[in-house]
């Protein structure tokens, strides 16, 4: 049996850009050539709980202009629990229709703009509508999410309402039972609403975790689980290297929007 000090396993796993505990497992095996069991894999890399920890602790900034919010479902053994780590503000939270966004994000931060996913918004739309009509439903439904004002997005939505509320009411209804998360977007100038429009952002994350978790139905604990992602989030920061575009007038209009508040 290998044995490796913890502050080696750190040094691996801080240059090595693994994705999953069994990545690790396949590096260390290839320099030695022998067979390192799952089981061995698995007690070594407890040193990723303490890298995960950290990082899940370490200090956040006070105030965020944007937070993209999707979910992924995993089951585990343990129960799992969701920590306030005290960020004071966000200006835009950006969400998709999953129940219970809303009244946790208001609950927590009460002066905070909710954004429906626009993309998302649509997608839901379509569900309730025929193929055949879709392409003459969504050239419609442009004339109301690229409005130049919200006046403009609700005389266009009742243009439309007019047009396919017979044929399609419950798309038409998801539009104004959701018009309060919907309508903000109309408020900001376009170059903020091209960051409010989608929560691609994040989504492209989450699909980088499917990845390596889609082998695996279940997990045996929390920390199992916690272990792949946090390998996983690292090698995806790792290419975060280019600033948005744009982003220091992105900036300065926050700024003048939310006064006082960044």
């Amino acid at each position: 049996m290998i044995n490796l000090s913890k502050e080696l396993i750190r040094q691996i796993i801080a240059d090595g850009g693994f994705q999953t505990p069994k990545d690790i497992g396949d590096y260390l095996k290839d320099p030695y050539g022998i067979e390192i069991s799952a089981e061995y894999v698995s007690h070594i890399t407890d040193v990723v709980i303490e890298h995960a920890r950290l990082w899940q602790n370490r200090p956040l900034g006070s105030v965020y202009p944007f937070v993209f919010m999707d979910a992924i479902y995993y089951k585990v053994k343990e129960d799992s629990k969701i920590k306030n780590r005290g960020v004071k503000d966000v200006l835009v939270f950006i969400v998709d229709g999953l129940l219970g966004f809303k009244e946790a994000i208001s609950a927590s931060y009460p002066e905070s703009v909710i954004q429906r996913c626009i993309i998302h918004q649509l997608r839901n739309t379509f569900k309730y509508v025929s193929y055949k009509d879709s392409k003459e439903v969504m050239n419609d439904f442009k004339l109301v999410y690229k409005a130049i004002n919200e006046a403009e997005a609700l005389s266009a939505l009742d243009i439309v309402e007019e047009k396919w509320v017979k044929k399609y009411p419950t798309a038409i209804r998801i539009w104004r039972d959701n018009w309060d998360v919907i309508s903000p977007f109309f408020s900001f100038p376009q170059k903020i609403r091209t960051i409010m429009y989608t929560t691609n952002i994040i989504e492209g994350v989450n699909r980088q975790f499917r990845k390596v978790t889609k082998t695996k139905s279940t997990f045996p604990s929390d920390e199992s689980l916690l272990k792949i992602l946090y390998l996983a989030s690292q090698n995806i920061m790792k290419k975060w290297t280019v600033r948005y575009r744009d982003w220091d007038s992105i900036y300065n209009q926050l700024s003048i929007y939310f006064d006082n508040r960044i």
